[in-house]
């Protein structure tokens, strides 16, 4: 079994474990993340996987083309793709349950607290999802053309409109010693994590915490998320690249901009940690 795919089904296995109270009744989509795509064996061995496994029907949603759609198309579109995608499968109507694997979790989200009128999301499994966001550009390290091409124009101005209306991960991308530049001009990660001052929406903060269930899954010595704790809602402070806050102490939390701090109160987050062989 791919690397990648066996670890992600252990992290699966924990999560659905820790979420005891799930119906088997429940549909589920998947979320690929970035570079990839529903048909590649990866992501469908592992959509079917989660199929056998939860006994629930489940469906991989494309966002466009896969690869490049993921690469070159910023989230907050991508988010409204996926959102019309989902209020017209019948299957979902009645709500249904989210697992999404790294990039892909920004576009769960964008459904959770930005589909409007769409079916409810039950519970959501975030497996390396990149929540506080990353301060290490994810280059996608590979030798075809669209890949050289991406890794090229991303390492320029990432705050720029160029980039963040054609580079996906730009939209997550957060320098903490540039936060006054990041608020203004970073246009998906400030709105979904309700950060901008005097812009907080109670209603994205309203859908995010009607979750029944949120398990958090972080990869040990993952090295693309920078920080690895941002899949936990951890992030460095404002103004230090050395020190990492666990989630419970930065603002998003205790100010509880999207719910997080009440979804845990009321014991429907999973923190779930899941150990990387790198030997293999």
């Amino acid at each position: 079994m791919e690397k990648g795919l066996k670890w992600s089904c252990v992290a699966v296995v924990v999560a659905f474990l820790a979420m005891v109270h799930v119906s088997v009744s429940v549909p589920f989509i998947m979320l690929h993340g970035i570079t990839a795509e529903c048909s590649d064996d990866t992501n469908a061995n592992f959509t079917q996987f989660l199929i056998n496994l939860s006994g629930s029907p489940g469906y991989c949603v494309e966002i466009g083309n896969g690869v490049l759609t993921s690469m070159f198309t910023p989230l907050a579109h991508q988010a409204e793709i996926a959102c019309e995608k989902v209020k017209q499968m019948k299957e979902l109507s009645q709500g249904y349950n989210i697992v999404a694997r790294s990039q892909g979790n920004m576009v769960a989200r964008g459904l959770i607290e930005f589909c409007h009128g769409g079916p409810p999301v039950y519970n959501y499994i975030s497996l390396a999802g990149p929540h506080s966001g990353v301060s290490f550009i994810p280059l996608c390290n590979n030798s075809g053309p669209y890949c050289k091409q991406f890794d090229e124009i991303i390492k320029g101005n990432l705050y720029s409109d160029l980039v963040q209306d054609h580079l996906a991960p730009s939209g997550y991308f957060k320098i903490p010693t540039d936060m006054t530049k990041y608020l203004e001009s970073s246009k998906y990660l400030p709105r979904l994590n309700n950060e901008i001052p005097n812009q907080r929406n109670s209603t994205y903060k309203k859908r995010f915490a009607s979750l029944h269930n949120l398990v958090l899954v972080k990869f040990q010595d993952d090295q693309v998320i920078v920080p690895n704790d941002s899949t936990w809602f951890g992030f460095y402070p404002d103004g230090d690249f050395e020190n990492v806050l666990p989630a419970q102490q930065t603002k998003l939390y205790t100010e509880d901009w999207i719910g997080l701090k009440t979804l845990d109160v009321a014991g429907k987050v999973k923190f779930v940690s899941v150990p990387v062989d790198t030997s293999k």
